[in-house]
């Protein structure tokens, strides 16, 4: 058991890579407990027992992108595309806010019939709404002028995972065309034009490695976003990539704990993923440190097309309006789901 290095992350929020390489190869249950319990109460004590929701708006399934591990990549012509009017995407809105959801995520594969005088529209007449109310993007890359445009017209967060902060593990999982080095010029743009930012990476992506993962922690750390989003890669049969790496799922809470005490006023989520290939997944993440959770909010007709991997999780509980069956299996972590807009809370 690694306590002495476990206690050094919770007092210092900060490791060397060495011993960060050195918790995820040697990892155990002890350490896992350990680390779990010192992440919760570091989340305790900035946010205290609070799980704020998010309604998840799942606009659009096509995509211009060929990433080699996304069921709606471009070549995948099994995929089923859909895409939300702006008066659809509205109707969703309404729906959460009568529900008390104060943040929405709108996210969609990157669109070209969504411009920026669309989207601009669309976060604009949100805000008009729902006054009180936070508006997330997650629409992929976009060029620093229309990352302006989209923060002038009210946009208050955006998330843009960046998947892997190794370049060459980056090009093995995309396309030519997509670079780590784009990817990282958006996030900058984004920090810097004033979002909330988020960034993220898959767990037990192909080809992955420890010390990729490092990398990807000294990023999270050096970077500061104010949220950040990992989840299990679970393949899609219509990807190059159909096998997944024994022990994701636990390997993800792991991480979870990690990135809490590396940045103790992070907003972090335990995803949809994590409780597709987990029992009580999502639940296991809040008490890993984890403090967000997105129930979906699309149109039920829609849900089983937005899939970017097998067997995601889109009815019973997973549904916003299912609220009440989420509320109880929050609190059997000793948390509580709340409504407001769960905004950063900068401890810097």
């Amino acid at each position: 058991m690694h306590t002495e290095i476990i206690e050094k992350l919770a007092n210092t929020h900060d490791l060397t890579d060495d011993e960060l390489r050195l918790l995820i190869n040697e990892r155990s249950d002890s350490d896992a407990a350990l680390l779990a319990q010192k992440a919760a109460a570091t989340r305790d004590r900035i946010y205290g027992k609070r799980v704020f929701m998010r309604g998840l708006i799942e606009f659009s399934s096509i995509c211009r992108n060929d990433c080699l591990y996304c069921g709606l990549r471009r070549s995948n012509t099994s995929a089923e595309r859909y895409r939300l009017t702006k008066d659809e995407i509205l109707s969703c809105t309404d729906e959460g806010y009568a529900l008390g959801l104060r943040t929405f995520v709108l996210q969609g594969g990157e669109d070209s019939a969504f411009t920026d005088e669309l989207l601009c529209d669309i976060v604009s007449a949100i805000k008009q709404r729902h006054q009180d109310c936070a508006v997330t993007l997650s629409v992929g890359e976009r060029s620093r002028r229309s990352y302006e445009r989209l923060f002038e017209a009210g946009t208050d967060r955006y998330l843009l995972r960046h998947e892997t902060a190794d370049e060459e593990h980056y090009g093995r999982l995309h396309p030519k065309e997509l670079t780590l080095a784009k990817r990282m010029r958006c996030l900058n743009d984004l920090k810097e034009i004033g979002f909330q930012t988020g960034c993220g990476f898959m767990v037990g992506s192909p080809f992955q490695t420890t010390d990729h993962i490092v990398s990807d922690l000294r990023f999270i750390k050096e970077f500061r976003p104010q949220m950040v989003g990992i989840g299990p890669f679970i393949p899609h049969k219509d990807t190059p990539f159909r096998n997944m790496s024994a022990g994701t799922a636990e390997l993800t809470i792991y991480l979870l704990s990690i990135v809490r005490l590396l940045l103790p006023d992070v907003l972090l989520p335990a995803t949809t993923a994590l409780g597709t290939i987990s029992e009580n997944g999502r639940e296991r993440g809040i008490m890993a440190g984890a403090n967000v959770v997105m129930p979906n909010l699309s149109p039920v007709s829609v849900r089983r097309k937005y899939l970017l991997y097998d067997n995601k999780l889109c009815t019973d509980s997973e549904a916003a309006e299912n609220i009440a069956q989420l509320k109880k299996q929050i609190q059997t972590t000793g948390c509580d789901l709340v409504t407001d807009r769960g905004d950063h809370i900068s401890k810097t």
